[in-house]
């Protein structure tokens, strides 16, 4: 069965989020469809986007578990952005956690270690 995912994120400022969201994520968004949306793919067919959406903004909550948590949350830092959160669950799965300038929260999580 094909699967697509598109999470979405609403947003007050789409300019600070566009800026906010290429620094999380590392880059551009794959595609602009209009004047409020950007889309990041993050993995084939998996996507994550922002829209200028203010009656909505803020309460977003998106979990994305990466391969190498370690270098994902060291290239997030290199780029100016630190967590808000960091957990470790009973089962050693870790959590970090960011909010964004609406505190909409975008998690990555990563495998014990």
């Amino acid at each position: 069965m094909a699967l697509d995912l598109f999470a979405g994120i609403p947003v007050v400022d789409y300019g600070a989020a566009l800026e906010w969201y290429e620094r999380l994520l590392g880059g551009p968004p794959a595609f602009l469809p209009n004047d409020v949306e950007a889309v990041w793919e993050l993995a084939e067919h998996r996507y994550v986007y922002v829209e200028k959406l203010p009656e909505h903004a803020g309460h977003a909550m998106h979990t994305i578990f990466v391969g190498d948590l370690d270098a994902r949350v060291a290239g997030i830092a290199e780029r100016g952005i630190e967590p808000v959160n960091r957990e470790t669950y009973s089962n050693g799965v870790r959590k970090v956690t960011y909010r964004d300038p609406d505190g909409n929260e975008i998690g990555f999580g990563g495998a014990p270690v």
